[in-house]
């Protein structure tokens, strides 16, 4: 249980990001008439870099990221740092090949590109899939991780304290629009890394540094907690062969064909912002691992010295050996760690993290919701009409992915979890968007099946696996899974595309690259701003830390 002060802290600051985040989006509003939708859903396409890679960090770091991996750091060390920096190598896809391609279809949603270099079937089965992966992914997971926190932290039921997080939330992203949620976003993003440094210095004070950390892990026998590449057969199912093939699978469908992160780059003002806003978010994804799952590997150092209680989160389980629920342990951290009026800070980056995340989610649907479901069926709905509709299905998802809480509350690992969901919804996707950008014979009747057959067989395998967890199915660790599957995909619409031979539209056919280097002939800005410098500086530096801490 946290103090007055700390307590105080955190209302404070959630009365003034829901004051700011209506000042933002109201303000714009008046500013902009007769423009609602697009000022509404893409904040008048005049976002600049900071602010997007602001956002998009904002919207992928969540509590969930906090509290997951802080709980994966202490399980296993720094291994699911991974998902973070690999993150990087599908950023720089996203600035070098997809942005250019969004911009210049002036779309304002991902399955309204795929209508246009495929056709209307792949543009609804798209937004109906973005959709449900943003209410469980994006909403129902962070509000699941929000909860055990707020929990633990104030003693509220769990319900009673989402349900408040999501009123609130939802009240200045269903009124203010994209506009509102990346001015509060970039706000959140500071706070949020405000309190996971001031975490980490705590920890890395009291651990005695990084030979103090080394120290007990090689006492322990457990030095391979700091390697990010483990050798093949490893019981983590996280080898470095599953890392690299499966997470760009995972990787390219979040980072860019999911419709709640690439939002962000959708509202930029250019290309140019477009591409360093991305890469910018790159460069940010690095720290993740260092005051992400860090702490987490450190917390269980400190358990080890004797120096961390981690007494109230054990239990006997039902035969009665003594375990530890570690989803607890970043709020214990907190807790038992750090001084009173800075927990109230620390709170205030949970709270940062849980509503960036579902703010951004509830724009994407209702931006899903209004340009490719409501406005495909009724074709004269007027500006004021369509973001009613979009107002009207964010609320709806909001109450939606609070009853789901209960079933994906029965993952051992939250970060475990959400990565399962992905690796069995991303491999068609994935697919149909690197061969129908790198491509010309991907045809739109194979698109279509794909994606059809692909998300039937991927929902196949993932109720398999939880109905006969001991078969040859269940057995493959989910990222290997994930890589099948892409592999599947592809040899799918390949296959397709030769027996329905692709007939391209005047426009679909500019929506594919030449070759691979016809992206790269964009100039670009002068000087260190520029995207292909940029580029192989992120690639780099990438290839630097995977060296120190293979």
């Amino acid at each position: 249980m946290i103090k007055g002060i700390d307590i105080t802290i955190s209302i404070l600051y959630i009365t003034g990001i829901v004051a700011i985040g209506l000042w933002a989006g109201l303000r714009k509003k008046k500013r902009i008439a007769g423009n609602e939708s697009k000022d509404y859903f893409l904040a008048g396409k005049t976002l600049k870099w900071p602010m997007i890679g602001l956002a998009l960090f904002a919207t992928n770091i969540s509590c969930l990221h906090l509290v997951s991996l802080a709980q994966s750091g202490f399980d296993t060390g720094l291994l699911n740092g991974n998902f973070e920096w690999m993150a990087a190598f599908t950023l720089v896809l996203l600035a070098l090949f997809f942005v250019p391609f969004y911009l210049k279809s002036k779309v304002a949603t991902l399955p309204d590109f795929l209508e246009k270099r495929y056709n209307k079937a792949c543009r609804d089965w798209l937004a109906i899939i973005s959709i449900l992966s943003a209410i469980i992914i994006h909403i129902a997971f962070s509000f699941l991780a929000g909860g055990i926190v707020l929990k633990t932290l104030f003693g509220v039921n769990m319900y009673v304290s989402i349900t408040l997080i999501a009123l609130l939330t939802g009240l200045y992203t269903v009124i203010g629009g994209l506009r509102a949620v990346v001015v509060t976003e970039s706000i959140q993003t500071i706070v949020l890394l405000s309190g996971a440094i001031i975490i980490t210095a705590i920890c890395y004070h009291k651990v005695g540094g990084w030979h103090g950390i080394t120290d007990v892990l090689h006492a322990t026998g457990n030095m391979d907690k700091i390697s990010m590449l483990r050798p093949v057969g490893d019981e983590s199912g996280m080898s470095w062969v599953a890392v690299f093939l499966g997470y760009p699978v995972l990787g390219i469908w979040y980072w860019c064909a999911d419709q709640t992160i690439v939002q962000r780059v959708l509202g930029a003002k250019d290309t140019n912002q477009a591409r360093s806003g991305a890469l910018f978010c790159g460069f940010m994804k690095i720290l993740p691992v260092f005051i992400f799952v860090l702490p987490g590997l450190m917390a269980y150092v400190l358990a080890q010295k004797g120096l961390f209680d981690i007494h109230s989160v054990q239990h006997l389980d039902a035969t009665g050996k003594m375990v530890t629920d570690t989803k607890g342990i970043y709020t214990l951290m907190i807790t038992e760690l750090v001084p009173t009026g800075l927990v109230g800070v620390l709170v205030a980056a949970l709270l940062s993290g849980l509503m960036s995340q579902i703010s951004g989610a509830l724009n994407s649907i209702a931006t899903l919701v209004s340009y490719d479901l409501y406005k495909r069926h009724k074709p004269q709905t007027n500006d004021k009409q369509l973001v009613k509709a979009g107002r009207i299905s964010a609320v709806a998802a909001l109450v939606f992915s609070l009853g789901l809480l209960p079933l994906i509350d029965q993952y051992e690992s939250l970060f475990n979890g959400i990565n399962d969901v992905i690796a069995h919804i991303a491999p068609p996707i994935t697919t149909v968007f690197l061969l129908g950008v790198f491509w010309k014979k991907a045809s739109a009747k194979s698109a279509q099946y794909t994606l059809w057959l692909g998300s039937a067989l991927g929902a196949g395998v993932f109720v398999i696996n939880k109905i006969f967890p001991d078969s040859a199915i269940g057995q493959i660790p989910f990222m290997m899974m994930a890589f099948y599957l892409f592999i599947a995909c592809v040899i799918m619409q390949v296959s397709f595309s030769y027996y329905f031979p692709v007939h391209h539209t005047a426009e679909s056919n500019t929506l594919y690259w030449k070759s691979p280097w016809e992206p790269l002939q964009d100039k670009g800005w002068k000087g260190v701003g520029n995207y292909k410098f940029l580029s192989a500086l992120l690639l780099l530096v990438m290839v630097v830390l995977y060296s120190i801490f293979h």
